[in-house]
């Protein structure tokens, strides 16, 4: 593919973030023994992300619902952050991610093995945006919710993701 910049290597997930949490393991004085907030509502937005571990570039989006239509507007967001540079983006096998029509013209997407999660670092970045964002937290609003993703997420340092996504087996591919 002349005229293009380099290639990236990037990793694609989603994930939904609501009202509903889980009560996570937190340190507190000897002896007592701490009260968690449980909450289960049912408000929720699902947030696409996508990252680059050699670099540790991010790019993400929210929207209320995970379907091919919302991919094709994501995928056209990591276009326009690279637009001289020809895009890996490996992704699992949700349905949404098959369509060949939504992939644009510089971009390539891999699908990783069926039942490999393990496989994709965006898997560990949610991890990270729960545990350090949303641990043992209740919030009044799905308002609330957006705000405290996208200020998490804002909180990854490129080192950070770098830490998290460059495994050794992804590295040496690049």
């Amino acid at each position: 593919m002349r005229g293009y910049g380099k290639v990236r290597l990037l990793f694609e997930d989603e994930a939904s973030f609501g009202r509903s949490n889980k009560p996570r393991n937190c340190w507190y004085k000897k002896g007592v023994r701490p009260r968690v907030p449980c909450q289960h509502i049912r408000e929720y937005r699902h947030a696409f992300g996508a990252v680059e571990p050699a670099t540790g570039s991010k790019i993400f989006a929210v929207s209320h619902k995970c379907d091919t239509i919302r991919m094709y507007y994501f995928l056209r967001k990591i276009s326009q952050a690279y637009p001289d540079d020809i895009i890996v983006l490996v992704c699992d096998g949700a349905s949404w991610h098959k369509n060949p029509e939504i992939i644009p013209h510089n971009m390539v997407v891999v699908n990783l093995p069926t039942g490999a999660p393990e496989m994709n670092p965006m898997e560990q970045i949610w991890r990270e945006v729960r545990t350090h964002g949303f641990a043992n937290l209740l919030l009044p609003s799905l308002a609330a919710v957006l705000e405290r993703f996208f200020d998490t997420i804002r909180s990854l340092s490129h080192n950070r993701v770098k830490s998290i996504a460059g495994r050794d087996w992804i590295l040496s591919m690049i």
